[in-house]
């Protein structure tokens, strides 16, 4: 995650404990800031459920209703959130499909809260009534997370059925007047990158406390609309107004947290924004960028994934590619696993990172980005990021090392 109000705006977020190790920014009694983000344990995302109550175009892992899985049962799913929590795992995201679909979803966050891990919940918000508001309140849930990709009909054809939005904005104001805390999460395509400032209007005047731009991940039936990821012009063009709004905001003294995800470049993007506005600033930003890593210590280290049969992922969106199954063996036994071909290169990038990414003077700061996207565009999971909308002159890859790639035909044909 990039956050663009810490970074850009010089805000103190809640994160700020675990995304840069530092103390006194959103810890809890008992919780460890890491010295290195290379030390961190993974935040954990459970999909635990596949049954969902939508049928979103841009799914990665191809949730609906009817859909097989091998869920866990509820005493499994207790023994493995038992297994996190002695893990020293900071927090699990019960996601899905739908997790308010799964009957003992709370009973799962009350275990969870008893063994002192924080608990999250990503859902597409529409089943949230009133009820289910206050239970959340009442299992001291740290932070729900309610999926938005567009307002009104924009955010309906994304859901595949009508009605969504305003269902979900219902459910966002029964968490508020709950009093949980809770944000959204958006997908960028091309489908709604020019409903950009209509969602700025939206987080303003419904009081949204955190809004997370996720950049499209062709997994499951995100491949399917591939064709509508944005383009490399139009992602610079994104940027640029979302922090052109969270200055905006900050100015105002709005307390929106604005943030980016999955693609490490933006935060390069920032700072070198940075350097023509502020040149102090930007060393500032250079080291909170440099400590936490950007994809060096992401996938497969800061966060993992456990789908809705049990198998274990370096993240939710390599669903192709198993490390594990905790109907087997418990997730600490996976992860820890050194051996593990996936594993082994995600904690050592810089030995295995090919192309432009290898030669790039920022790979400090981005780590090479999301791999799982290199391995689903060119299906070599160390090529270049795809994503990735820096030059050349940008990244500093001139003439020579463009020729050196030649050599050892590390050259990839990127999209515009």
């Amino acid at each position: 995650m990039i956050n663009i109000s810490k970074l850009y705006c010089g805000e103190v977020t809640p994160g700020d404990w675990l995304r840069y190790g530092m103390k006194g920014a959103g810890e809890r009694p008992g919780e460890v800031v890491p010295r290195k983000a290379s030390e961190r344990r993974p935040i954990v995302v459970w999909n635990i459920t596949r049954n969902c109550n939508l049928k979103c175009v841009h799914c990665y892992n191809d949730s609906g209703v009817g859909k097989l899985c091998n869920d866990a049962t509820t005493e499994e799913a207790k023994a493995v959130l038992d297994d996190l929590a002695a893990f020293g795992v900071p927090s699990v995201l019960f996601s899905g499909g739908e997790p308010l679909m799964r009957h003992d979803l709370f009973e799962l966050i009350a275990r969870a809260g008893g063994k002192g891990l924080r608990t999250v919940i990503s859902t597409n918000g529409t089943l949230i009534d009133k009820k289910a508001a206050a239970t959340i309140k009442e299992r001291g849930v740290s932070y729900v997370g309610i999926s938005l990709d567009g307002i009104g009909e924009i955010n309906d054809r994304f859901r595949g059925v009508g009605g969504a939005f305003e269902k979900a904005v219902a459910g966002i104001r029964n968490c508020q007047d709950a009093g949980v805390r809770i944000g959204l999460r958006l997908t960028l395509t091309k489908r709604n990158v020019e409903d950009l400032a209509a969602l700025f209007d939206f987080f303003e005047a419904n009081n949204i406390e955190r809004a997370c731009f996720y950049h499209l991940v062709p997994s499951g039936r995100g491949g399917d609309i591939s064709n509508e990821d944005l383009t490399h012009s139009q992602s610079r063009q994104a940027i640029e107004m979302i922090m052109a709004r969270t200055k905006a905001f900050t100015a105002a003294g709005k307390k929106t947290d604005i943030l980016t995800v999955d693609n490490h470049v933006d935060g390069v993007y920032l700072y070198l924004k940075l350097l023509q506005e502020d040149p102090v600033k930007a060393e500032n930003v250079w080291k909170l960028l440099t400590w936490n890593g950007g994809g060096l210590n992401s996938s497969g280290v800061g966060i993992g994934c456990i789908d809705f049969n049990g198998k274990v992922h370096a993240d939710q969106f390599w669903g192709h590619y198993d490390l594990g199954d905790i109907h087997e063996k418990p997730f600490s036994e996976i992860w820890s696993d050194s051996d593990e071909p996936l594993l082994k290169g995600l904690r050592d990038r810089r030995a295995y990172v090919k192309g432009r990414c290898r030669l790039c003077r920022f790979f400090d700061a981005c780590g090479g980005a999301l791999r799982v996207r290199a391995d689903l565009h060119f299906n070599d999971p160390w090529a270049p990021d795809p994503a990735c909308y820096l030059t050349d002159e940008e990244i500093g890859l001139d003439g020579a090392a463009r020729k050196a790639l030649a050599a050892c035909r590390e050259v990839y044909e990127l999209p515009e």
